[in-house]
């Protein structure tokens, strides 16, 4: 779990070890001087000058033995005590910091990470105020989460690596504990006169992953005036490194959704160039998919995957060439096409079964031939067939004379239980309005 867990756990240990030494010294003077006396009384020809020893001696001697024994079982007894109590008192913190560290890793979203990671700081060495401070594009610390009073005034301002105790922290990669700031050479005042808020202690560790320090998390006057421990230290850093993990984590998710997005808008543009009669058809499916996935109170995992899906369901189209495109032939092609294309990519690949299926019939016939039909098809594909179908016949991009709603929803009954998914359908036309298709 990392170099500061070890030194915890030594800690602990040393603590320990300091306890059972001290009884070990006194249960050893105890059987020394047992055996003194015994040799005495019992033996004393093994050790002839023993006899020697005047009565008054012995009796110091077994009253100091009596005496020693009693406060090695007081201290036998207090050593018990102690132990259970630092090894559960170590076993709680350590809890708390596994279930700490695994609410971290879980965590999506980077900027309710950066304030999970704040708020526990605060709360493990109750601090008044703090800050986490990442390196940014300029290379620069900025202030991405901030404590206290007046903090607001510091977000997204910006400190030099090297200037200041964070910017020390950053460039060295050493933590920086001190619980007087006048006895601290790199402390600056300046974000003091800024905010006004008066700095009196500080706790300073590095962001640190393999590839280096990405920001440092600054934590100010323990409340109730007391120190700064070697024990806050260490459980920060610890919770410093695994922060550090998340932090990369969650902007390498953030990094790929966008370019997640960003290539289905540059796909959607292409094809919608590609087809003008048939710009916005994507996005619209999209919408009607949507409108059935929440009528089916489907989970939110699904939705954004149908609603990928419904947004790439012609993709396929972007092989095709376009004097072939309304060769019967050739478009009952696209759905395959389009499957091919986005299996290879990894955040697509989960929808490329639907892309393959969307036109598929629910009786099993359509294309492209499989031994599917019913609920054996996937539920995101039924869907998006349906979607398609009412865009289809109500766009009038799509039909010179488009269908009314009524007409469509008609169409769409008629079908139901052969072309479509009569449950899919029934859910779709007690929502669907006026409004939800212009």
């Amino acid at each position: 779990m990392g170099e500061t867990y070890e030194e915890n756990k030594n800690t602990v240990i040393q603590e320990v070890r300091k306890k059972v030494t001290t009884l070990n010294i006194i249960v050893t003077v105890v059987i020394f001087s047992l055996f003194f006396v015994l040799v005495r009384y019992a033996l004393p020809n093994l050790v002839p000058f023993v006899k020697y020893i005047p009565e008054i001696s012995i009796s110091i001697i077994v009253s100091i033995v009596f005496f020693l024994a009693v406060l090695g079982l007081y201290l036998s007894i207090r050593l018990s005590r102690e132990t259970v109590r630092i090894m559960s008192d170590y076993s709680v913190r350590l809890e708390r910091m596994l279930n700490i560290t695994r609410d971290l890793r879980e965590e999506i979203y980077g900027d309710i990470l950066l304030e999970k990671i704040m708020d526990y700081s605060l709360d493990i060495t109750r601090s008044e105020a703090g800050s986490l401070l990442l390196i940014n594009d300029n290379l620069d610390l900025e202030f991405k989460i901030v404590r206290g009073e007046r903090a607001s005034q510091l977000l997204g301002t910006t400190v030099p690596i090297g200037k200041g105790v964070s910017g020390w922290v950053a460039r060295e990669g050493k933590p920086v504990r001190c619980n007087n700031v006048k006895d601290e050479k790199h402390f600056s005042p300046e974000v003091d006169a800024l905010t006004g808020y008066e700095t009196k202690s500080i706790l300073c560790v590095p962001l640190k992953t393999r590839d280096g320090v990405i920001g440092v998390l600054e934590l100010l006057n323990k409340t109730g005036g007391f120190p700064y421990r070697q024990r806050d230290e260490e459980i920060i850093s610890y919770l410093a490194a695994q922060a550090a993990i998340s932090i990369l984590k969650t902007k390498f998710a953030e990094d790929q959704k966008n370019y997640e997005i960003h290539l289905t808008d540059m796909l959607l543009e292409t094809i919608d160039f590609q087809q003008p009669e048939k710009r916005g058809h994507a996005r619209r499916v999209a919408r009607y998919s949507n409108i059935i996935a929440k009528s089916l109170d489907l989970p939110e995992d699904v939705k954004k995957q149908l609603y990928m899906a419904s947004l790439l369901h012609d993709v396929g189209f972007l092989r095709i060439n376009l004097d072939e495109a309304y060769n019967k032939e050739v478009y009952m092609q696209h759905p395959v096409i389009g499957y091919e294309m986005i299996k290879p990519i990894t955040f697509y690949a989960g929808i490329a079964p639907f892309i393959l299926y969307h036109h598929l019939r629910y009786d099993g016939y359509g294309y492209p031939s499989a031994d599917l039909k019913g609920e054996e098809i996937p539920l995101e594909a039924r869907i998006i067939a349906i979607a398609e179908a009412f865009d289809a016949m109500t766009s009038p991009l799509s039909y010179k004379v488009p269908m009314s709603i009524d007409a469509a929803v008609e169409e769409l009954r008629e079908k139901s239980g052969s072309q479509f998914d009569t449950r899919l359908v029934d859910a779709f036309v007690a929502e669907i309005t006026t409004e939800q298709i212009k």
